[in-house]
C-alpha cells in the first residue's frame, strides 16, 4: 500500500469538519484548529490512521474474509459502488435493510430468490406464467437487485464493516457491534468515534474527500488480495511438484537396482 501523503489529503478537502456548534467533543483528539467556525481535522492524524485501517484490513482481505462497504449519502453511492466493485467487494449504497447482519439467513434467503427467478428464466419456466405473474416477478427480481445484488456473492457474515458517515448508517453500526463485527468508518467531526474499531478522522461529505480515502483504503485490501493468489499460487504449485518429485525418486530408485 502506497503511503498516505498529507499533502494529497489536504488537496481533496479532507481536512473540512463541521460547524463547530454542530462537533461530538468525543473528536477532540483529532482537532488541529477552529476556523471561522469550521473544525480543521489534523491531516496527519488522517494519514496514520488510513495506514493503520489499510494494514488491518489488508490481513483481513489476505485471509479470504469479505469487507462490506455501506454509504447511502448521495456523494459517496457511486464512489463505493465503483471502487468496492473493482475489488470484487460488496456493498450497500440503498437503503441498509434492517438485519441485514443479526438477520443474515433472511437476507440469504432473499439473494437465493433472486437466483431461482434468473434459473426460470434460463430454463424457460418464466415464460409459462401468465403476462400478470411474469410481471409481478419481473418487479420483485428488480427490487432485489437494486437492494441486494451488490451482496449476491456474500454467502457468510463479512469480516469487517466499512462505513462512510457513521450518523447516517447508525443502524448498520449497533448491527455490526451486537455482531463483535470490526467497523471501519470515516468519522467527521459531529460523530461519536467510539463506536468505530478503526477511526479515520475525515470529511465524510464531500466526494472528493471520500474518493481519496476510500482510494487508500480498497488499494490496501487489493494488497491483501493480491497476496493471497500468490500464496495459493504458490501452495498449488507445491503441491504439483511433490508428484514430480516422487516420480524422479522413484526412477532413481530403479536405476540404482
Amino acid at each position: 500500500m502506497a503511503k498516505v501523503e498529507v499533502k494529497e489529503l489536504l488537496e481533496a478537502g479532507v481536512h473540512f469538519g463541521h460547524l463547530t456548534r454542530k462537533w461530538d467533543p468525543n473528536m477532540a483528539p483529532y482537532v488541529y484548529m477552529e476556523r471561522n467556525g469550521i473544525h480543521i481535522i489534523n491531516l496527519y492524524k488522517t494519514a496514520a490512521k488510513i495506514d493503520e485501517a489499510g494494514e488491518a484490513l489488508s490481513k483481513i482481505a489476505a485471509s479470504g474474509r469479505k469487507i462490506l462497504f455501506v454509504a447511502t449519502k448521495k456523494q459517496a453511492k457511486d464512489i463505493v459502488s465503483e471502487k468496492a466493485g473493482a475489488i470484487n467487494m460488496p456493498y450497500i449504497t440503498e437503503r441498509w435493510p434492517g438485519g441485514m447482519l443479526t438477520n443474515f439467513v433472511t437476507i440469504r434467503k432473499a439473494v437465493k430468490k433472486m437466483a431461482s427467478i434468473d434459473r426460470m428464466k434460463k430454463d424457460g419456466t418464466f415464460m409459462t406464467l401468465s403476462k400478470k405473474e411474469r410481471l409481478q416477478v419481473d418487479r420483485l427480481r428488480a427490487k432485489l437487485e437494486k437492494n441486494l445484488g451488490s451482496i449476491s456473492d456474500m454467502t457468510r457474515l463479512p469480516g469487517a464493516l466499512f462505513v462512510v458517515d457513521i450518523k447516517r448508517e447508525h443502524i448498520a453500526i449497533k448491527e455490526a457491534q451486537k455482531l463483535n463485527i470490526p467497523i471501519f468508518a470515516m468519522v467527521d467531526t459531529n460523530s461519536d468515534p467510539r463506536q468505530v474499531d478503526f477511526v479515520i478522522p475525515a470529511n465524510d461529505d464531500a466526494s472528493k474527500s471520500i474518493d481519496k480515502v476510500l482510494s487508500h483504503v480498497t488499494g490496501a485490501i487489493a494488497d491483501g488480495l493480491a497476496e493471497r493468489k500468490a500464496d495459493k499460487d504458490s501452495k498449488d504449485a507445491a503441491k504439483a511438484d511433490k508428484p514430480s518429485a516422487a516420480k524422479a525418486k522413484a526412477t532413481s530408485t530403479e536405476e540404482e537396482e
